[in-house]
């Protein structure tokens, strides 16, 4: 029996453990390829990475119909190269998953 996506610990503690801030210029040759996903930054991108890994065609679905999970864009690319930017990365085979960084709290706000 298939573990169901949010039962699998072992699944998100290993993407959890392999996910690295990385510059875009060394995701360029993947961009290329094809193989570089965008995730709208409201979304948990380790929870992205395991629910792909497991196929789960309703969430996928549901996030590219809200454009919060798409194949990088040429504009993107060009943008992220000119603005040198650092993205958070996770792989999921044969797909590199990107994430810009979530933006700061508002100062004088406590997260919990």
């Amino acid at each position: 029996m298939q573990t169901k996506p949010e039962n699998d610990t072992d699944l998100r503690l290993k993407i959890n453990r392999e996910t690295a801030r990385l510059p875009w210029t060394e995701l360029i040759k993947h961009f290329a390829a094809g193989n570089v996903v965008w995730i709208a930054d409201t979304l948990d991108l380790v929870d992205v990475a395991v629910r792909i890994s497991h196929d789960d065609k309703a969430s996928i679905t549901a996030w590219m119909e809200s454009n919060q999970l798409a194949k990088v864009s040429d504009l993107q690319a060009q943008q992220w190269l000119e603005q040198d930017v650092q993205l958070w990365a996770a792989v999921v085979n044969p797909f590199i998953l990107v994430q810009q960084e979530k933006p700061a709290a508002p100062s004088g706000t406590t997260l919990h």
